[in-house]
């Protein structure tokens, strides 16, 4: 049970986030957001394992942009509503659609996922290849970042101290990385098209990601979720001024 959320496939679970996201979308109380934000943290404690470390920072930024939305939507909401209940909705509900977002990407793997898609939700290879070598090229443009800047920095070019000059020098990283990237994805059309790869809707693959019984019973317990998140919104108490 403690890798069931790794375990699901990535179709399901995206679907299944991406309703409940819309579902709670519907619901303007502050207990619904705030039940199924805690129901999303204790289905991660329970059917994953990740980092909470890593989580809480990345979690960091989203929790003071609903301290944000409490604190402008309390200073300059309409007096003739509730502006209590309407702030705490606005930042349950920032919790609960960024814990959704995070407990996808930390259970989730991107190969995974874009197979998933070609597999199980018909998308097309062309775009699926696209953005998985996209994303494969993400930490060799970082490495080269790094290579052209100490390059740089063995010539003798000093970083300049003011911060305009700084982002105005960047042109002359930016464009060799630009140049790099051209020849490696014009490398990479050249490697896929000698292997064969036209496109094709119709064609095999060398890994299957199916759909299991962890799939049903995953999505069950979020259909729970959401419905016990609803139920304590309809009978939790009111917010008073």
């Amino acid at each position: 049970m403690r890798q069931w959320l790794h375990r699901m496939n990535p179709s399901v679970k995206f679907v299944i986030i991406t309703i409940s996201m819309i579902t709670m979308a519907f619901f303007f109380n502050p207990w619904t957001p705030l039940v199924f934000f805690f129901g999303v943290v204790l289905f991660q404690l329970a059917f994953a394992k990740v980092s909470w470390k890593i989580w809480g920072l990345m979690m960091l930024p989203f929790l003071l942009g609903a301290i944000g939305y409490f604190w402008t939507t309390l200073v300059f909401g309409n007096d003739n509503a509730d502006p209590i209940g309407t702030a705490l909705s606005l930042s349950f509900r920032v919790l609960a659609f960024s814990s959704l977002s995070l407990l996808f990407v930390f259970t989730t793997k991107p190969v995974d996922f874009i197979l998933s898609l070609m597999q199980q939700l018909k998308l097309s290879p062309k775009i699926a290849y696209s953005i998985l070598v996209g994303y494969q090229f993400l930490p060799v443009l970082k490495d080269e970042f790094v290579q052209i800047q100490q390059a740089q920095q063995l010539r003798g070019i000093v970083k300049p101290k003011s911060p305009v000059k700084g982002i105005l020098a960047m042109r002359h990283v930016l464009i060799p990385m630009l140049a790099g990237a051209v020849r490696k994805a014009e490398r990479t059309a050249f490697a896929m098209e000698a292997r064969g790869f036209t496109g094709d809707s119709d064609r095999t693959f060398y890994k299957r990601v199916t759909i299991g019984r962890t799939d049903f019973w995953m999505t069950v317990m979020f259909v729970l979720l959401v419905l016990i998140s609803i139920y304590a919104g309809i009978t939790g108490p009111a917010i008073q001024k």
